[in-house]
């Protein structure tokens, strides 16, 4: 299984369910990944840290 697929079936989910609630709280979660996996190698990484 691809992660693609992972995601397909998530907005396929939400489409056929009438879920659109789960849109903002994955968004925002992803969004933390993907501020927390860049900010590991920065030297910002001790100051975000402190934030969350």
């Amino acid at each position: 299984m691809s992660k693609l697929s992972i995601f397909k079936e998530l907005w396929a989910f939400m489409r056929i369910r009438k879920k659109w609630w789960l849109l903002p709280i994955l968004l925002m979660i992803v969004l933390l990944g993907i501020i927390l996996i860049f900010a590991q190698g920065s030297a910002l990484a001790p100051f975000i840290y402190t934030v969350f």
